[in-house]
């Protein structure tokens, strides 16, 4: 599992997960998610294009990190393209509904920068 960061402007952190976020992968990344995602100054938008899998561990380490973005005013969003598995498990599982999903990059960045 790999994860990198970039920040694009003074308000938006863009982060790229890449492989299998199942129960190996989401622990490798986790910790690191959550402190990339609270270290940012407002908006996050995580890229969940180059995930191959999405388990429950997965989920659990994406809403904990967006919780704890916004207890501190911030918002977290995915941007999801070309990935049916990982889609079919947001919407499955109901987490579209906690974390808002985007296939455009640039509506989830605008996206990012809204107030919760």
């Amino acid at each position: 599992m790999g994860i990198r960061y970039e920040d694009v402007t003074d308000g938006v952190r863009r982060i790229h997960l890449f492989g299998r976020l199942d129960t190996v992968g989401s622990e490798e990344i986790a910790g690191k998610l959550a402190s990339l995602a609270e270290s940012a100054k407002r908006g996050v938008v995580v890229y969940l294009s180059g995930v191959t899998f999405l388990s429950s561990m997965g989920i659990r380490a994406l809403v904990s990190a967006a919780k704890a973005l916004q207890a501190r005013g911030g918002r977290l969003v995915l941007h999801v393209d070309g990935s049916d598995v990982v889609v079919r498990t947001l919407e499955a599982t109901g987490v579209d509904e906690l974390i808002p999903v985007f296939d455009d990059e640039d509506e989830a960045e605008r996206a990012a920068m809204t107030s919760v």
